[in-house]
């Protein structure tokens, strides 16, 4: 039996592509779609630049090389735990992995990140210590729950996985975590600060 060749840190050879050609361009462009997608709740924006391995999106992995780094640990749920992912973040981002409660981030879809409660929401002293969870999501569009909130101008309206956890997520403002909805090339931001209802 024959085995893939490995690079010098161990990793496999695939892990070495699909980050930033341009890094600093290409990670301050993905940095400023990702800050106004989470300013501006229920506005979808189009990131560019990374090819993660799969099952990873490619506004998951553009995330994970814009917000991770080593001192931000790293949750992988479900099928995202797997070798090509895990070689993947470690060589273009260096954030550690770790358990969902030690996560500063964590990517998967909704159903892999189960039970929700299982990460941080910050404390009454530092609210910011909390997790961002970055859900992949089958596809994103301007429909479904209606959101209200700080960054929205009325109302808006985006496809989401459920509503009662993140109205359960608003209810213990200022804690909770906060979510970047991910799909294909495409970014939403949810912060805990908005309101979430059925419609």
């Amino acid at each position: 039996m024959t085995t893939s060749p490995q690079t010098p840190m161990g990793l496999a050879p695939e892990a070495l592509f699909g980050g930033f050609a341009e890094a600093p361009v290409q990670s301050a462009r993905a940095f400023r779609a990702l800050l106004e997608a989470m300013a501006r709740p229920g506005t979808i924006w189009q990131v560019e630049g990374a090819s993660p391995p799969a099952p990873l999106s490619i506004a998951a992995g553009v995330a994970i090389l814009t917000l991770c780094d080593g001192t931000t640990p790293l949750f992988l749920a479900g099928a995202a735990d797997c070798p090509a992912v895990r070689d993947w973040v470690t060589f273009h981002a260096g954030a550690p992995l770790c358990a969902a409660q030690d996560a500063m981030f964590a990517v998967g879809t909704w159903a892999d990140l189960q039970p929700v409660d299982q990460f941080r929401i910050g404390d009454p002293d530092y609210p910011d210590r909390a997790a961002t969870l970055i859900v992949e999501m089958p596809a994103l569009a301007p429909s479904g729950a209606r959101l209200t909130g700080p960054g929205i101008r009325e109302a808006a309206h985006l496809s989401l996985p459920e509503t009662a956890a993140f109205r359960a997520n608003r209810a213990r403002f200022p804690l909770g975590f906060d979510t970047l909805l991910c799909s294909g090339a495409k970014v939403a931001g949810l912060p805990r600060s908005t309101h979430v209802e059925d419609i």
